[in-house]
């Protein structure tokens, strides 16, 4: 299906939203559930659905990320043609770093000729779900399309960046813009490789481009090409459909997701066996809760708690525990989200906070129950979630 394809994965976003989780590290790197980076879940889709040759161009403080994929992705046989590649700027056409994501893959010129592929598939790294691109592929070559973009119903709570489409009743797009009807697309593409190759060379020779597929690159190939819409789990393929789709664009929008998976039927199940999210996984001993110096015992309630994971005579309440997370005597996490390493100590109460890799939270600290004292120390988002940045320190 995928042999004459070459897949495109843009990591490079910043994230401005969600700092300061990604004050050093790419939105694409942030933790997420417990023991994932967000890229995962758009590498485990090409996995399963075959997509074997992947092209990940990072930029933005991208060595967290470009270390999680060589430790945890190095899984295809390049003797066999087979590769997830990450590939920074590297200023072929000019001294600029990437200036939008056609700008992106205009940079990459070399790559995608040199690749002899009949397709380009273009997908972000940075959204929550599942979905087997094999049936997308195949809608794409039935239709002869320049350009097939992933759709999905619109919806205020989930807004995407990729703007809405008009489609006909053959699935033909007609328009594309930010009108609220109509249905939004994923930023998932299926390009024609040389249709693709004269667009981004043309934007790139008009000067006055914003180097953007939304507003640069789809409008003209509309004009003038033949561009349809694949509705978003209209066709199972061999994942179990949960038409789950999330754009975790601000602390909100993330701490809901991640909460999303402590659901008591999650709308995207980590558990599904069919499609079981791939990602690097340290040896860490299992997690454990043990009783505390004043004989209490560690509880865990309706919690996800990964290795290296202790609770000593503390408790977690519909929380996330990242790896090697520490709850120290007497101490209550609740609704909240604690990343690799943090050490919370004693008669310390946490609520609807995340907390960064690494922090450690002295003994009788209270967070998220007085947020305009938060306020003075952390970030605390619109709804409330209080934020403290790695290598905080409270002293």
């Amino acid at each position: 299906m995928f042999d004459k394809t070459v897949t495109v994965v843009l990591a490079g976003n910043t994230g401005k939203a969600l700092q300061p989780l990604t004050a050093d590290r790419a939105k694409a790197a942030v933790p997420f559930g417990g023991k994932y980076r967000v890229i995962d879940f758009t590498l485990t889709n090409c996995l399963h659905s075959g997509v074997r040759r992947i092209l990940v161009l990072t930029q933005y403080k991208s060595h967290s990320l470009q270390k999680h994929i060589r430790d945890g992705w190095s899984v295809f046989n390049p003797e066999m043609g087979e590769y997830i590649t990450t590939v920074p700027p590297q200023m072929r056409t000019g001294e600029g770093w990437y200036a939008g994501s056609a700008d992106a893959l205009y940079q990459n010129l070399y790559l995608l000729e040199r690749s002899g592929a009949e397709h380009v598939m273009v997908l972000p790294g940075d959204h929550i779900y599942r979905m087997d691109y094999a049936p997308m592929m195949a809608f794409h070559q039935q239709h002869g399309a320049d350009l097939t973009i992933a759709c999905m119903e619109s919806s205020h709570d989930h807004a995407t960046p990729y703007g809405t489409v008009t489609i006909e009743e053959q699935q033909r797009i007609t328009t594309i813009g930010v009108e609220s009807n109509g249905l939004a697309s994923m930023g998932i593409y299926i390009f024609s490789t040389q249709k693709l190759l004269r667009l981004l060379e043309h934007d790139h020779d008009i000067g006055q481009s914003g180097h953007d597929f939304v507003n640069d690159i789809i409008p003209a190939l509309i004009d003038g090409g033949n561009v349809y819409g694949y509705t978003f789990g209209g066709e199972s393929g061999r994942v179990t459909p949960d038409r789950y789709w999330r754009d975790i664009n601000t602390i909100d929008a993330y701490y809901q997701a991640n909460m999303d998976l402590l659901n008591k039927t999650p709308p995207m199940n980590l558990y599904q066996e069919d499609w079981p999210v791939r990602t690097y996984s340290g040896q860490h001993p299992p997690a454990r809760t043990v009783p505390g110096e004043f004989g209490d015992e560690g509880i865990s309630i309706n919690s996800i708690v990964s290795n290296g994971a202790v609770i000593a005579g503390g408790s977690s309440q519909h929380s996330i525990l990242f790896n090697n997370v520490y709850v120290g005597d007497e101490s209550m996490v609740q609704d909240s989200l604690l990343f690799d390493g943090v050490r919370v100590g004693k008669r310390v109460q946490l609520r609807n906070c995340i907390i960064d890799k690494d922090v450690e939270i002295p003994d009788e600290t209270l967070i998220g129950f007085d947020l305009d004292e938060d306020r003075k120390h952390f970030e605390v988002s619109e709804n409330g979630i209080v934020v403290v940045a790695k290598g905080h320190s409270f002293a």
